[in-house]
């Protein structure tokens, strides 16, 4: 729904509801009036959470169990970028778990996504910044190689990424939200995240939408 039809809907219910109770006297209508009031208010603040749900803290963490997900999708052949990652990183050392050519990157160490990469990688894994994500989409499109990163699912919708979005897009959602690790909370996850988040990909997945079952477990990071 948009503001403006939510805004317009709680006009119409304010005049409805004053119109039936015109004659039940001022009390009345005053009550039923707050309602309607109270009702609109309750649909904006649904909306405008919606809308702003992708523009969190931008330092939030890949659980280990969410990255067991993607990682059955990547051949073993290929050299992994994970190019917003650190160290203590989820992707970077699952994926040195599972015997994988994977280097990571990030702007801590002076290697900013937007003008570095490496000299050899087919396919980037990673949790970018949310709040840049139309940049980090015409970059990742630019390489035209295969890439896995965490998105709020809403994210899917938008002029600006349609032009991207229209030469292919891969989705991996999941029956529950992932929740996430922060700087406070590197131990175990943040839990109930306000918002959904999917890989969004491009040339990996078998078929265009997967939604598979979320298994969690607790690992920390760093670990």
């Amino acid at each position: 729904m948009s503001l403006l039809w939510e805004k317009d809907l709680y006009s119409k219910l304010n005049r409805e509801y004053n119109n039936v109770i015109t004659k039940q006297g001022k009390d009345k209508r005053s009550h039923v009036s707050k309602a309607a009031q109270l009702l609109g208010e309750q649909i904006l603040a649904l909306n405008i959470g919606y809308l702003t749900s992708d523009k969190e803290d931008n330092e939030l963490y890949t659980p280990y169990y969410a990255t067991d997900h993607i990682i059955k999708y990547l051949p073993k052949d290929k050299i992994i970028w994970c190019p917003f990652d650190e160290n203590w990183s989820a992707f970077y050392n699952r994926l040195k778990e599972e015997g994988y050519n994977v280097i990571r990157s990030s702007l801590a160490e002076g290697q900013d996504f937007f003008n570095y990469e490496p000299e050899k990688w087919d396919i980037i894994v990673s949790n970018p910044p949310f709040s840049i994500k139309d940049k980090v989409l015409e970059r990742l499109y630019s390489f035209n190689k295969p890439f896995a990163v965490l998105l709020p699912l809403n994210s899917l919708q938008g002029k600006t990424r349609y032009k991207y979005f229209k030469d292919g897009i891969q989705i991996l959602s999941f029956d529950a939200r992932i929740c996430y690790h922060n700087k406070e909370h590197m131990d175990s996850v943040v839990k109930g995240s306000p918002f959904a988040t999917a890989y969004f990909c491009r040339d990996l997945l078998p078929k265009d939408l997967i939604i598979e079952k979320l298994i969690t477990y607790e690992r920390p990071l760093g670990e």
